[in-house]
Formats: structure tokens, C-alpha cells, sequence
């Protein structure tokens, strides 16, 4: 079991209290600290599980290579510092991966409800989360490291993550995982997630994580297999009902035109079909009126990043870091 961690005083103790009631003990947990500044590593102390040092705040990807090299196990299990794992979960993996002998990689589902109860904005993000998760599952493209397990042959034919990336790390592995196994995710596999609680948190994230949709990780998307967060016609939609807003204001001398928005507005709507009904039912209907317009400005805070990210590609940047070590 494999922990990256920085700065998460807050959410460890449950993601490690998961990891100690699983019903299939790991043979070992470690804990890799990415210059944490917070009480994280006196928590990871206090739990019998290994604490490694990263080297300095490096990020996401060399803080898993460094547990990947740490561990002995046959199968790395890899959870976020912010999931807490239902106990089930390592023993749902370990069956996928003993039933299907082709998939070298399994990752799991985000619960309905978040690990803290910190507001709407959370339950948003939660919702969503675990929508697009349940309607993807079975056999994917893509693979997601909050809850996955891997197998270590197939960790190593893929070779490590990407050091260079600090956002899109998952989508730029799958393309190497998917050449050397089967990757599958399921529902039985099962954390409850700490998320953004604060509206400009969420957008900035959302934005921060399109941009490299410009490059390589949109290129995934459309991949068969790749497993879609938001759907492109929902984005488009949402767009165009911005970009036609003042057309509203034509109502009265012109009907058909201010219709124009309510249109985009419908595209956006119907683009992820059993989404509201899904929403609704979690959550009733007024919070799904909620959800619709937190989510219609996350699919503008998504465009946003796109086309930053296309304009830096543009003007030279690389839509790929090049790995440490690489010739320019």
C-alpha cells in the first residue's frame, strides 16, 4: 500500500485508519511525505506503517515512483492521502485482478458522500465524481491512481510516472499502461473522498487541470476507451449559451434569436444523460438546481483552461514536459 502525501493532517488518519480495517491486510503501508509542513508526518509516525522522506516537494508523480521502489509486494496499491478506503476495497481489487488475468491494473469509485461534510461545493464535487466513475466502469482506457491497483510486472513494463507532470500525471501513464494491459475500473472498489469545499478553489482546479487538454490528455480523451469526465457536447453547450447570452435580450424584437441561448442551454443540460436524475436522487431536486448551476460554471472555468492551454501551445510551450533526464 502506497500513500503519497502532502500536507494532509486533515484527512490521514482516516485514509489510514481505511487502510488498517481493510478485510485483506496489506502486506505492508507506505507512507511517502512530500516536504509536508503540516503535523502529517508525526501522524504517519503514530500508525504502524513505513514513513519515506520524498527528497523535497516534487509532486505527486516522483512521491508514487519513490513508494513504487520502496515496496516489495507483488501488487502496488496505490490511495491518496484524502480517500479513505471501505474495508472491502484491497479485497475487491485482488479478485478483479485474480478473475481477469489480462487487467494489470484496476481502479475504483468514489463513495456519494464525502470523507468530511464541509458544504455544497463539496457534495458537488463528490456527486459528479462518483457519476463518472459508475458510468464508465468495466474495461477503460484510462486509469486512475486516487484508488488503483496495479501489478508490479505491469507497473514496471509501463515504466514510472512522469516527473514532469504535475496535473494530467494519470492520463499520460494510461497511454503507456493501456500498451501493456488491461486497465478496469469498478465500483466495488470504494473510498470516501475529502474534496474542494470553496466555489473559486473548485474553478481554479478545474481550469489548472483543462489545460493540458490542448495537448496530450485531450487527445486521450478522444481515444476509444478514454474515460470521459465532461462530456465535449456539454462544454460546447455551456460555452455557447455565454458566448449568446445578450441574444436574450432580443426576446421581444426578435423571438427566435433569444431562443438561440435556451437552445445551447438544452445541449448542455441533456449532454451527460442520467446525470440530473442522478443527482436528483441523492440529493432532491432543489440541491440538483444547485448542482446544474455550480456545474454549468465549471464547464466555463474548463474552456477557460482550454484555450489558455491551446494558446500556450501556440506560442511554443511544450504540450508535454520533457521526463527529467531528456534532451530537449
Amino acid at each position: 500500500m502506497i500513500v503519497p502525501n502532502y500536507n494532509y493532517e486533515k484527512t490521514l488518519p482516516a485514509c489510514l485508519d481505511g487502510v488498517f480495517a481493510q478485510t485483506h491486510r496489506p502486506l505492508e503501508v507506505i507512507v511517502v511525505d512530500d516536504a509536508s509542513t503540516d503535523r502529517s508526518r508525526e501522524i504517519a509516525a503514530s500508525y504502524p506503517c513505513r514513513l519515506v522522506e520524498g527528497g523535497g516537494n516534487k509532486g505527486v508523480s516522483a512521491v508514487r515512483n519513490r513508494g513504487a521502489r520502496e515496496a516489495r509486494g507483488d501488487i502496488l496499491f496505490f490511495v491518496d492521502s484524502d480517500v479513505a478506503l471501505r474495508p472491502d476495497a484491497i479485497e475487491n481489487a485482488l479478485r478483479v485482478l485474480r478473475e481477469d488475468p489480462d487487467c494489470g491494473l484496476v481502479h475504483g469509485t468514489y463513495d456519494t458522500r464525502p470523507l468530511f461534510d464541509d458544504g455544497p461545493v463539496e457534495h458537488y464535487r463528490v456527486l459528479h465524481a462518483h457519476w463518472w466513475r459508475r458510468r464508465s466502469v468495466g474495461r477503460v482506457g484510462t486509469a486512475v491512481f486516487a484508488l488503483a491497483a496495479v501489478r508490479r510486472e505491469v507497473f514496471a513494463a509501463a515504466g514510472p510516472f512522469h516527473e514532469g507532470l504535475r496535473d494530467a500525471e494519470d492520463v499520460e501513464y494510461s497511454d503507456r499502461l493501456a500498451r501493456v494491459a488491461g486497465i478496469r475500473l469498478t465500483d466495488t472498489v470504494v473510498g470516501r473522498h475529502d474534496d474542494c469545499a470553496g466555489l473559486a478553489d473548485m474553478l481554479r482546479e478545474q481550469f489548472r487541470r483543462s489545460l493540458p487538454l490542448a495537448g496530450f490528455a485531450g487527445a486521450h480523451r478522444m481515444r476509444s476507451g478514454g474515460v470521459v469526465v465532461n462530456p465535449l457536447p456539454g462544454v460546447v453547450g455551456a460555452t455557447l449559451f455565454a458566448a449568446t447570452l445578450p441574444l436574450l435580450f432580443a426576446v421581444f424584437a426578435a423571438p427566435l434569436l433569444a431562443a438561440v441561448p435556451l437552445l445551447f442551454l438544452a445541449l448542455f443540460l441533456v449532454s451527460d444523460p442520467g446525470l440530473a436524475g442522478f443527482v436528483r436522487r441523492e440529493r432532491g431536486t432543489r440541491f440538483l438546481l444547485y448542482f446544474l448551476g455550480v456545474h454549468l460554471l465549471a464547464q466555463w472555468a474548463i474552456t477557460a483552461g482550454l484555450v489558455v492551454g491551446a494558446v500556450r501551445r501556440l506560442g511554443g510551450r511544450r504540450a508535454l514536459p520533457a521526463a527529467p533526464g531528456a534532451s530537449s
